[in-house]
């Protein structure tokens, strides 16, 4: 039996029984998002009335609104996923990792309901993207740059790659 819900946009959606929690919670926080982010949005718009010549307290200012803005981006990408998580209940496709394909546990969704893997694939995905920074290189001072151990680091692993060969 599916269920027919009526989301914010009006349109009635059929929803399976077993998702009707996680869409009521996901509209829920998808509100209680978007009215954070018009308080934010005020907040990060209005202008310094009380603007000081003295730096300190102007620095504080610039503080407090670019951190306004970073929750507000933040608050941004979590609606984004949240009408995603929306459109795969909505598709029967809720509850699938996208990367393994299999059922992701009740105890995932009720934690994270947007999410889109497993923790296995979630933890997959994390680590390649350690390796990609791994390839980036150390990070080094600006005497280091040019010494010769940075030099000789580059010869130990080329060796092995020719070795591969």
């Amino acid at each position: 039996m599916v269920a027919a819900k009526k989301p914010a946009n009006g349109v009635r959606v059929k929803i399976r029984p077993e998702w009707e929690k996680y869409y009521e919670n996901l509209l829920e926080l998808r509100e209680r998002l978007l009215a954070q982010m018009t308080g934010l949005a005020k907040e990060s718009a209005e202008e310094m009335s009380s603007y000081s010549l003295h730096m300190a307290d102007s620095g504080t200012d610039n503080f407090d609104r670019d951190f306004a803005l970073s929750l507000l981006s933040s608050d941004q990408d979590a609606i984004y996923e949240i009408e995603e998580a929306l459109k795969r209940i909505e598709k029967n496709t809720y509850g699938v990792c996208e990367l393994t394909g299999k059922s992701i546990p009740k105890a995932r969704l009720a934690a994270i309901p947007w999410t889109r893997f497993t923790v296995e694939a979630q933890g997959q995905l994390e680590r390649e993207g350690a390796l990609r920074q791994r390839r980036l290189g150390q990070l080094g001072t600006v005497d280091s740059a040019g010494s010769v151990e940075v030099e000789e680091e580059d010869e130990v692993e080329e060796k092995p790659a020719k070795e591969k060969e």
